[in-house]
């Protein structure tokens, strides 16, 4: 048996349940990362196209490093085809008053899309809308919230990016859009500053400079603010595109490791 395989239906219920047929194996003990959805297209963004998913048969270990590899290069082709759709735009700007019948018909817009979007992959999910000035804070509940979160949250990172663009693609002021899912990024948010503070610590200690990993703009932005105020250590992007890795240096003073001598 090969060592992965790649199975398409209507849609990810129907692959999930073939695979499980073809792999004589329980859905729940299923091991698969989802390709496409298939979808009838968003706002003309995505063609139609059915569902995909790849298939880890039993005792198949699944490598980690071609994982972030492949997510890297759907990232790319997210981004060039988004750029082909869209055209290069003026940035939107977020300084400025926000009218407030624009901001309306924007949260009207981004909240049609959002139901559009999760609708096509989970029933029963319920969406709340919150608005703050230039920001517009989403929260989902209900339906098949792990499928939404997807793994290590790139299916809610995705989520978020597509109706941030439909919102703000030909906006001049950009308006923040915020989705979370049953609380997920206050928890990632809890998890990150724990990792950030541990790591921190490392570095003191070892006086070396220690690498938190490729992160997307959000997360990195929860590592540099959790570590702002220790003046024993610094933060620094290193890299190209969405996804960069975070290094923290230990400064070079000297006194934090001889207080721990």
């Amino acid at each position: 048996m090969p060592a992965e395989i790649e199975i398409e239906a209507k849609n990810l219920d129907k692959a999930v349940e073939k695979a499980s047929r073809r792999l004589k194996i329980d859905t729940n003990e299923l091991k698969y990362d989802v390709i496409s959805y298939g979808s009838t297209g968003i706002f003309g963004l995505v063609g139609a196209k059915k569902a995909k998913i790849r298939v880890y048969p039993p005792d198949t270990k699944v490598d980690e490093e071609t994982e972030e590899e492949e997510a890297l290069e759907l990232t790319k082709l997210k981004n060039a085809i988004l750029q082909k759709t869209f055209g290069k735009k003026r940035p939107a700007k977020e300084s400025e008053p926000v009218d407030t019948q624009d901001y309306e018909e924007a949260a009207r817009l981004a909240e049609e899309a959002l139901h559009r979007i999760v609708n096509i992959i989970t029933d029963d999910a319920q969406i709340q809308l919150e608005k703050k000035q230039s920001r517009l804070l989403f929260n989902i509940t209900g339906g098949k919230s792990a499928v939404l979160i997807g793994k290590r949250g790139q299916t809610l990172e995705a989520i978020q990016y597509l109706v941030d663009k439909i919102v703000n693609h030909r906006r001049e002021q950009r308006l923040r859009i915020q989705i979370d899912i049953e609380g997920y990024l206050k928890t990632r948010k809890a998890n990150l500053e724990r990792l950030a503070l541990r790591l921190s610590e490392k570095a003191k200690n070892t006086g070396k400079p220690v690498s938190v990993g490729q992160m997307n703009a959000y997360d990195r932005r929860i590592v540099h603010l959790a570590l702002k105020n220790d003046r024993n250590v610094r933060t620094q992007s290193k890299g190209d595109g969405f996804y960069r890795k975070l290094l923290i240096f230990p400064k070079k003073t000297g006194s934090y490791r001889r207080r721990q001598a």
